[in-house]
């Protein structure tokens, strides 16, 4: 910025804590006479955020969504715990002891891009290969989750409703499938600084890719 060679609304600098940030917020308060307030200076999550209230219509969503914390998720899920369908993954002793279980699940299938459709013909396709009793018993699991991740968007979605991981997967998702939004986002960031990057997961490093 000092030196002419980019303007600070084209640099989009990222790291993991909000601690971390504020301090990069400072130095470069510090360093830039001109102050950074069209710079995007945050965690990954903060800046998923940012974006994805910026686009929401583009993906069905109310500008004034909210993102759950954990506690808040355990409870959606608890509420609709009878709209999953579940066997396996609800025992008749005690049909909510899986519920964290599940939402760990459902987050790391996002650190991992992997979309409900995706899980979806995966657990088809572990279905349809099935020959021992064994097998088809794992394979009818698999189909119980990949229904229950699918659903589980669909009601957080309805509900104007977002978690942690959504933050990354949908803004991931919306850059990579809606070409001019991926067209303005390369424009608008030229310049990209990543705080401690050897802690990407890999969702956040193909973000970052793309």
């Amino acid at each position: 910025i000092e030196q002419k060679w980019a303007k600070s609304s084209e640099i989009l600098a990222l790291t993991f804590t909000e601690k971390a940030a504020a301090e990069m917020e400072t130095r470069v308060d510090e360093l830039n006479p001109y102050g950074y307030t069209d710079m995007w200076i945050s965690t990954f999550h903060a800046f998923g955020d940012r974006f994805l209230r910026d686009y929401a219509i583009k993906l069905g969503l109310p500008a004034n969504f909210k993102v759950l914390t954990a506690i808040e998720q355990a409870i959606f899920m608890r509420q609709n715990i009878y709209a999953f369908d579940l066997h396996y993954f609800r025992p008749i002793a005690d049909p909510l002891s899986h519920i964290q279980e599940l939402l760990t699940h459902f987050s790391r299938l996002k650190d991992e891009l992997i979309s409900p459709e995706d899980y979806l013909h995966f657990a088809e396709e572990k279905n349809r290969v099935a020959k021992t009793e064994e097998e088809k018993i794992e394979a009818e699991k698999t189909q119980e989750l990949a229904n229950a991740y699918n659903r589980y968007q669909e009601l957080m979605i309805q509900s104007g409703n977002l978690d942690f991981g959504d933050q990354i997967y949908l803004t991931y998702k919306l850059i990579k499938e809606n070409f001019p939004v991926q067209k303005e986002c390369r424009e608008r960031f030229k310049y990209l600084l990543v705080d401690e990057f050897q802690d990407t997961n890999y969702a956040q490093n193909e973000l970052v890719k793309l």
